[in-house]
Parts: C-alpha cells; structure tokens; sequence
C-alpha cells in the first residue's frame, strides 16, 4: 500500500518560490514540490524549506524565464530542476557554504537550507 504523502503548505507567502510566482503560485507550487523532492531524492519538508528561502525565489526566477521563452508552467518547472540538477557545487560554492563539491547544485541548496534553518533553532 502507497501512501501519499500532503504537500507542506508554504510559510513564506511574501518572498521566496511563492512570492516571485505571484499569481501562479498556487498551481506552481505543488508541482515544484514534487519536482524537486522527486530529483533530490529530499522530503517535502525540506523542499518547502529550499523553496521559501531565497534560493526559492532564484528558482522561480529562473521558471519565469523558462516560461517567457514559451514554456508551460509544468515544464518551465521541470526544466529549472533538470538546469539546477545539471549544475554542480563548485570550489567557491564549497568554501562559502559548506556544501560538497561536485554534488548537483539543486540538492547542495535543499540540504544547505535545511542545515541553516536548523541552526537558527539552536
């Protein structure tokens, strides 16, 4: 038996994968989830972490430009995962974050955001 497991809902409305996305939001945000989470092999939760911060609203930029060169938003979604999962942590991304070198750049940032949100709980 497979459950399925619910969507976190956003708790960044204003900025973030969700603010950037404006009136899309609602409709894009369920997809990137899934998007993501189904890429980075990471949790929902995390994802929903990774998408309210401020790399999230880099990676609704970059749906938004995938959409002005005549993308749907499912497939403006799934390019910018596929672009994010092709670019991989580099020497200065290492040295300044933390994250591994080499790792593909989309799961560095899921993980990294959830190790800072965490930290700031301490």
């Amino acid at each position: 038996m497979t459950t399925i497991k619910p969507i976190p809902a956003t708790q960044n409305e204003g900025w973030g994968f969700w603010g950037t996305m404006n009136e899309q939001a609602s409709a894009a945000w369920p997809v990137a989830m899934a998007a993501v989470s189904d890429a980075t092999g990471q949790p929902l939760e995390s994802v929903r972490i990774f998408l309210d911060s401020r790399y999230g609203r880099h990676f609704a930029n970059d749906v938004l430009n995938q959409q002005d060169a005549g993308a749907g938003l499912a497939d403006a979604i799934n390019a910018t995962t596929q672009r994010w999962m092709a670019w991989k942590i580099g020497r200065l991304t290492t040295r300044d974050y933390g994250i591994p070198r080499g790792l593909p750049y989309l799961t560095g940032f899921v993980i990294h955001c959830v190790i800072a949100e965490e930290s700031l709980c301490d």
